[in-house]
C-alpha cells in the first residue's frame, strides 16, 4: 500500500499545490471585498500578497494606511526595486504601474494606462506570471471593466492557480465575468471560499 500523502484539494475538490505568492486585482467594490477577504488572515500568515485596486491618479493612495489598521498581517505600499518579503500585503501606489521582476522585486513605471487604469491589474499579473510561473496564485474580484482578464489568462498559461470571485456575489460583476469569458479559471468562489483557499495555500508543504 502506498504511503504517499493525498494531494491537497480545495473545497470543490480542485487539486492544489504550493505557491510562493498571491496577486489580487479589483476595481469597483474592491475595498470592501478585499477587507472581507483578508480580515481573517492571521499575523503568522507567510505568503506575500500583492494587490492592485484601481485608484484616481490625482491623489495619494491611502490603502496601505486603511488596511494596516484593520488586518493582522503586515501591510506596505510597494516601492521601486524593493524585494518581495513573505507575510506582507503590498499595494500599488496611485499613478504608477506595478510589475514584478524575474528576481522577485518590484518595478514602478509611468507607461500609458491599460483599460484606462494605472496601475494596471493585467501588467501586474502578467509580470508576476513570468516571475513565479506555476508557483503563483492570481485572484480577480469585483470590478467595472475588463482589466485583469488577460493577466489571469497569462497566469493560467504559465501553470499558476487562477481564482475568480463568483459574479453573483460581486458588487460589480463585469470584471469577473470578463475573466470567465476569456479563460476557464481554476476556481470560481465566493469571498469566504477564497479566504479558506488562502489559508489552505499557506499551509501546503
Amino acid at each position: 500500500m502506498s504511503t504517499r500523502a493525498a494531494t491537497p484539494v480545495a473545497d470543490d475538490g480542485f487539486p492544489l499545490r504550493k505557491v510562493d505568492a498571491v496577486v489580487i486585482g479589483a476595481s469597483a467594490g474592491g475595498v470592501d471585498a478585499l477587507l472581507k477577504l483578508l480580515s481573517g488572515l492571521p499575523d503568522r500568515y507567510r505568503l506575500p500578497i500583492v494587490a492592485i485596486l484601481h485608484l484616481p491618479e490625482t491623489r495619494d493612495s491611502l490603502l496601505a494606511d486603511i488596511f494596516r489598521k484593520r488586518l493582522a498581517i503586515k501591510v506596505h505600499e510597494a516601492a521601486d526595486k524593493e524585494g518581495i518579503a513573505p507575510g506582507t500585503l503590498y499595494f500599488a501606489g496611485a499613478g504608477y504601474h506595478l510589475s514584478i521582476e524575474k528576481d522577485r522585486s518590484f518595478s514602478l513605471s509611468c507607461e500609458a494606462p491599460v483599460h484606462y487604469s494605472r496601475p494596471s491589474i493585467d501588467l501586474l499579473m502578467e509580470s508576476a506570471a513570468d516571475a513565479y510561473g506555476p508557483r503563483l496564485a492570481g485572484i480577480l474580484l469585483t470590478g467595472a471593466n475588463f482589466d485583469g482578464a488577460a493577466g489571469l489568462a497569462r497566469i493560467s498559461e504559465c501553470g499558476g492557480l487562477t481564482v475568480v470571485q463568483d459574479p453573483a456575489e460581486a458588487q460589480v460583476a463585469t470584471m469577473p465575468e470578463a475573466a470567465i469569458a476569456l479563460l476557464q479559471p481554476s476556481l470560481v468562489l465566493p469571498l469566504d471560499g477564497i479566504r479558506r483557499l488562502l489559508l489552505q495555500l499557506d499551509t501546503l508543504p
